[in-house]
């Protein structure tokens, strides 16, 4: 039975039309897609599992189909050209529809019959974890053979990576979205609100007097310097004359929450999580940090793909 050929399709002698792209290799696009998020082929091709030239000759392979160069160098940097980085976005999109197909096929859409929708959620690293748990619960609440859950934390930069690969439906951060994200994305507002200040309660019982003069001189934890959180509590210390005795800087948010709960010192963390921080932690709540606040974004590649567990949580903005 005679078949039509698909669009783009070589003709009967397999030629190609001359000065335009008749097919492309999705596989190297996908390598670029990777070396452009890494800014790098050697992080990349760890990241993929392959060695650099291989990766390399598979970026130059597309660079020759699609007639342009994706990147230039400058000395030992890798920069994507304008072009590469309309490339980027339309491999992304790709991705994205490659992916919605399969779960469309695989009856995997909003959970199909019979099976369960996926959720999976990157945080980010600086986002309290009990705060992103109270950010979750209208997905947890829906029925558990509904739903099958993956939550993984790491650096806004990474997560936004994964999901531009599908590997993630959603990320939870505190930090805006920065115009050099690898992927084109969608940034929703889920909470916002005043920071509160916690110590355990012997501590709390002399500092609670006289609150907030009375930490000049207290010990304190601090998260580390390249925190949105910090720098708002440096500009509050500034504006209260307060000379906090920093007892350490910790990077793992919930790390520096024990410590608190060890009466090591105070530290300050979301009112969205005052509740779950008290009752996990057996810490007491001193007061506000006034005029220091935090934001909670859910990001994803589109809100018209999200499936039901992740519109829960756009929906429900930790309320």
């Amino acid at each position: 039975m005679p078949q039509s050929n698909p669009p783009g399709a070589h003709g009967p002698a397999g030629s190609r039309t001359r000065g335009a792209v008749t097919d492309l290799n999705h596989h190297h696009l996908r390598s670029f897609w990777f070396v452009a998020r890494e800014g790098s082929i050697t992080r990349a091709a760890e990241v993929l599992g392959v060695t650099p030239p291989t990766l390399s000759a598979q970026v130059a392979a597309l660079e020759k189909a699609l007639g342009i160069r994706l990147f230039r160098r400058h000395g030992n940097r890798l920069e994507i050209t304008r072009r590469g980085l309309l490339v980027q976005r339309y491999a992304s999109e790709i991705f994205t529809l490659s992916e919605r197909l399969l779960e469309v096929l695989t009856g995997r859409e909003d959970g199909g019959e019979g099976r369960r929708m996926r959720l999976a959620v990157g945080i980010a690293a600086t986002l309290p974890l009990l705060s992103a748990h109270t950010l979750l619960e209208p997905a947890l609440a829906l029925p558990p053979d509904q739903v099958r859950v993956i939550l993984r934390v790491g650096t806004q930069r990474a997560l936004l990576g994964a999901l531009g690969s599908r590997t993630l439906d959603l990320v939870l951060t505190d930090a805006p979205i920065p115009p050099s994200a690898p992927v084109r994305v969608e940034s929703h507002p889920l909470a916002s609100g005043p920071v509160l200040l916690f110590a355990a309660p012997t501590l709390a019982r002399t500092l609670r007097d006289g609150f907030p003069r009375s930490l000049d001189g207290a010990p304190f934890l601090l998260h580390t310097e390249n925190t949105a959180l910090r720098a708002g509590l440096d500009r509050w210390f500034a504006r209260e004359g307060i000379r906090p005795f920093v007892a350490a800087e910790v990077e793992d948010v919930a790390l520096l929450q024990l410590l608190g709960q060890d009466g090591r010192g105070v530290f300050a963390a979301p009112a969205l999580a005052e509740k779950r921080i008290i009752r996990q932690y057996g810490v007491e709540a001193l007061g506000p940090a006034e005029g220091v606040s935090e934001s909670f974004h859910g990001v994803v590649l589109s809100r018209a793909h999200a499936n039901r567990a992740v519109e829960a949580v756009l929906r429900g903005g930790g309320a």
